[in-house]
């Protein structure tokens, strides 16, 4: 089953998931990466451009499968409906801060968060993340180097999405 994305034509958005398995899910590994095991999948629910709107599920793999390190510069909820999702944060100082949330967890963040690595638990685990973001940018992805990073917008997530492209890629 496929999403239906908003779109600024329809004035509201409503489909009913059977299952979690019934979503698209893209698959997302990184073997780059040496200092953690990028390993998840994910699949846009719905969007709405022009107001920066976009939800969408992260399923991390079994065995504390990570995502990508990043920032979340949109403002962010977060929803656990399944096993576990694990943060380690880097605060401001430099010091590094651990959150773990468990199925049934409910996290709301402000816009411009701290970066920070995120993975799932010993079972992996599915998160419901809905972002607004203002001026339209979702995430800031960090790469191996310090100078190293790049931004995702709503508008590049959706056509990613549209042309089978996985989003936050670094783009060449």
């Amino acid at each position: 089953m496929q999403g239906v994305p908003l779109s600024s034509s329809v004035p509201f958005m409503s489909q009913q998931l059977p299952s979690l398995d019934d979503v698209e899910w893209r698959r997302i590994r990184d073997p780059e990466r040496t200092t953690y095991r990028v390993d998840f999948e994910y699949s846009l629910l719905g969007h709405d451009i022009s107001s920066g709107r976009l939800d969408m599920l992260l399923r991390y793999a079994p065995d504390f499968g990570h995502c990508r390190r990043h920032r979340h510069v949109a403002s962010t909820m977060t929803l656990v409906l399944e096993g576990e999702q694990h943060l380690v944060e880097q605060g401001a100082d430099g010091a590094e801060h651990t959150i773990s949330r468990k199925k049934g967890d409910y996290a709301l963040a402000k816009a411009d968060a701290r970066p920070h690595l995120e993975h799932g638990g010993r079972s992996g685990g599915i998160v419901l993340l809905s972002m607004v973001a203002l001026d339209g940018i979702l995430f800031e992805y960090f790469g191996e180097a310090p100078d190293d990073k790049w931004t995702v917008s709503v508008s590049e997530f959706v056509r990613d999405w549209d042309s089978g492209v996985s989003y936050g890629s670094k783009r060449q």
